[in-house]
């Protein structure tokens, strides 16, 4: 696995958050009256037009699977499926989601808190009852449903190496129930055998058969449980789901050995992973995180779908998009999402968005970012135009200049640059020079004005194919840090941010040598070592950050924000007392 792709497995819904079940009514669904609920039917066909059938081909299914999103951080959620903030799932979800253009949604499911002890590994029946009535209902909505063993690949499923009868055992038990309940379901239905399948103390071969193994046994429990499992599409993971060439290969082996036309391979994706959290300084969608993008769906098409094994990409996203607001730039988001979405579609690839909730609102069934899934959606059919920022920055104390913004065209012309309805005169509001669109200074002081700092004017650069790239005019100054005192536990630093956002922060000692947690670069990372509050006009160092630095050490942070402007700070712990002070 590469170093890039190696923290994958920890992200963000990894967060064990306990709440008791509480009994409540949503629409079609009555919830949670016992210690798993029981649960009301509701899975009979909506009126209109059958889903199609599915296709014969494993490959032309995989197809018509295309686009899916995940319902993450629901049955997947420990202990219980509102545990992580979610709502109860509702068939009006499902109706959604379909409504959005979504052909496929993959349910997330840990079955362990449902589960009894040794020998049978019961599974609650009213917990498996529940699974089955949202798998009914995304079917019936003429959706495909992917359904798997999901948070148990790291509870119980990965001491395997260790306690190898034991845990083949209890997996064996577990895909013998869940085949036994969705026997008769219909072959919309897809299993996928565990989600990001890991291993504790084990070198790389013997994870290699440990994951064969289990794929194997997995295969031969559901083709053997009857009914329509005997030809149902089954999915299976790389180890830890990562696209890495040698992994790939030894599920390509696994695959060739079952000898059996109906089986999909799965990955996931979620980028260069120092662009992806905002770490090292990646703060761009730059060659290099395009070119690990482009890589990835390249070994994919190569290792899979070249030789006839369909792939789903089971999720994909941004991580830093999850662990909080900002550690992404939003116009970087959007270019990877277009990347990304035209990556998998020129190399068969079926995607799966992770949705933990961040994109889009279970409750108001609505996109959280309208902008944003206009985006994702477009590069499901057609390449859309981009820039090399989504805004220009004036500063506020002198006479605006003349700026530039590279266009990345993706095959489309330009067509106009607009302000709302209005067009701009191109000529005396901006010039277009090959790819090179320049705003010209009298317009953007125009602009901006004499107004508070932060964003004066959006303008929207429009394209004849795709979606338009919104540009936002900046007003700022140089951003103004204070002295400030503070523990481990709790230390901020107050900030004039005078309409300027924080892109990342460096963190050395005196004589060079990197500051913080992440030893092998001085970039740390966004939202996990440090953090602004626009809002509030702090940056927060974290406590994880600060327990890390020697004590009595002076550490110099260097921030740097969008505009181009930095600021740099001093720092020093005494104990539990952090002290600050300006440069």
């Amino acid at each position: 696995m590469s170093k890039q792709q190696a923290p994958q497995h920890r992200r963000r819904r990894l967060r064990l958050a306990v709440g008791a079940p509480v009994a409540l009514t949503v629409a079609g669904v009555l919830a949670y009256g016992g210690a798993f609920g029981t649960f009301g039917e509701d899975a009979e066909p909506r009126a209109g037009a059958a889903p199609a059938p599915v296709p014969a081909s494993a490959t032309a299914a995989v197809a018509a699977m295309q686009p899916g999103w995940n319902l993450g951080n629901t049955l997947d959620a420990v202990p219980g499926e509102t545990s992580w903030g979610q709502p109860l799932t509702t068939r009006a979800l499902l109706a959604s989601v379909r409504a959005q253009g979504f052909k496929s949604v993959r349910v997330p499911v840990t079955w362990s808190t449902h589960q009894g002890t040794a020998p049978a590994y019961a599974i609650d029946r009213a917990y498996l009852k529940r699974v089955k009535q949202v798998v009914d209902w995304a079917a019936a909505e003429g959706l495909y449903v992917l359904l798997d063993v999901h948070h148990d690949s790291w509870q119980w499923i990965g001491k395997m190496a260790d306690d190898h009868d034991a845990v083949l055992d209890r997996f064996n038990k577990t895909w013998s129930q869940i085949a036994a309940a969705f026997r008769d379901t219909s072959a919309r239905l897809v299993l996928e055998s565990v989600n990001e399948p890991q291993f504790e103390n084990a070198d790389a071969a013997r994870k290699a058969a440990l994951l064969h193994e289990l794929n194997t046994s997995f295969h031969h429990v559901v083709r053997a449980s009857g009914g329509n499992n005997t030809s149902r599409l089954l999915m299976l993971p790389t180890e830890v789901c990562t696209p890495d060439q040698p992994l790939m290969d030894n599920l390509v082996s696994t695959i060739t050995s079952l000898r059996d036309p109906r089986l999909i391979a799965t990955v996931h994706y979620y980028g260069y992973f120092p662009f992806s959290v905002n770490l090292a300084g990646a703060t761009r969608f730059d060659a290099r995180a395009r070119g690990d993008l482009d890589k990835t769906f390249q070994r994919m098409r190569d290792t899979f779908v070249a030789q006839g094994i369909p792939v789903v990409l089971g999720e994909y996203g941004v991580l830093g998009y999850d662990h909080g607001p900002g550690a992404v730039e939003r116009g970087e988001m959007l270019k990877y999402f277009e990347a990304l979405g035209n990556a998998a579609r020129a190399n068969k690839v079926t995607t799966t968005l992770w949705d933990n909730g961040s994109f889009y609102d279970r409750g108001k069934l609505r996109w959280k970012d309208p902008e944003l899934f206009r985006q994702i959606k477009s590069s499901w059919t057609t390449p859309s135009a981009t820039a090399s920022s989504d805004r220009v920055f004036v500063a506020k104390s002198r006479p605006a200049k003349d700026s530039s913004l590279t266009l990345n065209l993706n095959g489309a012309t330009f067509t106009a640059l607009k302000q709302g309805k209005t067009t701009l005169v191109r000529g005396r509001d901006y010039t277009l020079s090959g790819n090179n669109l320049t705003l010209k200074a009298a317009m953007l002081g125009r602009l901006v004005g004499n107004g508070a700092p932060g964003v004066r004017a959006t303008l929207q650069a429009e394209f004849s194919r795709g979606v338009p790239w919104r540009i936002q005019v900046v007003s700022h100054e140089a951003p103004v840090l204070s002295d400030a005192q503070g523990t481990g536990a709790s230390f901020r630093i107050p900030t004039q941010f005078r309409g300027d956002e924080l892109a990342t922060m460096e963190s050395t000692y005196a004589d060079g040598t990197n500051a913080g947690p992440t030893t092998w670069t001085p970039y740390q990372q966004f939202n996990t070592a440090f953090a602004p509050d626009y809002a509030k006009k702090t940056i927060s160092l974290t406590p994880a950050y600060l327990k890390t630095l020697k004590d009595n050490a002076r550490v110099k942070l260097t921030f740097h924000f969008w505009s181009g402007a930095r600021a740099t700070y001093q720092i020093t712990t005494s104990g539990t007392t952090v002290t600050g002070t300006k440069s």
